[in-house]
């Protein structure tokens, strides 16, 4: 299975973020799966990177061309297949292609737009790929509660929180993605 890694760029997060994330790239790869990401050297990309190259993992990094050519990010240098594209709506079209699943780690501005972005694809039927979010200490829990309260409030219809799954373990995240099994809404089921 290949698994798109959504996650933070940035080197300043602190240690622990990395470390976590390695680890889950490296148990991404001994489960037999491929990593799909967006091809960054530095923060969590990267630590995703790494630890599913050290596991033995095919590793498809997908990065505008802009990104290189004004250096906005570095870029792994340990990809099987390194893809570019012209704009980050194709970056992200091209991710989702290639993925039959998605697992969103701690992240940015970015990271949340990606998440988001899945998560309504979803919602409106364009795919059935399992969506897992790894809420390492808690980083996602305001997330949760935002979610619960649309819902609440009836701007989003409670069904929609069997579209993705919250957890803080690690193999509970991989249970999750490698046997998802959400029920067959029709999408008026998923809309208010």
């Amino acid at each position: 299975m290949n698994i798109c890694v959504f996650g933070a760029a940035s080197e300043k997060i602190d240690r622990k973020y990395i470390e976590k994330v390695e680890m889950l790239g490296e148990i991404l790869a001994k489960r037999g799966h491929n990593l799909v990401f967006g091809a960054g050297g530095s923060g969590l990309m990267g630590a995703a990177a790494r630890g599913a190259h050290r596991g033995g993992a095919k590793i498809y990094g997908v990065i505008p061309s802009f990104f290189k050519e004004e250096g906005v990010e570095v870029i792994f240098d340990k990809c099987t297949e390194l893809i570019f594209t012209e704009t980050m709506r194709e970056r992200k079209a091209k991710m989702e292609e290639l993925s039959d699943a998605f697992l969103v780690v701690p992240g940015g501005i970015g990271t949340y737009e990606e998440f988001f972005e899945i998560l309504t694809l979803k919602q409106l039927k364009q795919h059935k790929k399992p969506i897992a979010v790894y809420n390492f200490e808690g980083y996602y829990n305001d997330i949760d509660v935002s979610m619960k309260n649309a819902i609440e409030k009836k701007f989003i219809a409670d069904n929609c929180l069997s579209l993705y799954h919250f957890s803080e373990d690690m193999e509970d995240i991989f249970d999750y993605i490698e046997n998802d099994h959400i029920p067959d809404y029709d999408i008026k089921d998923l809309k208010l």
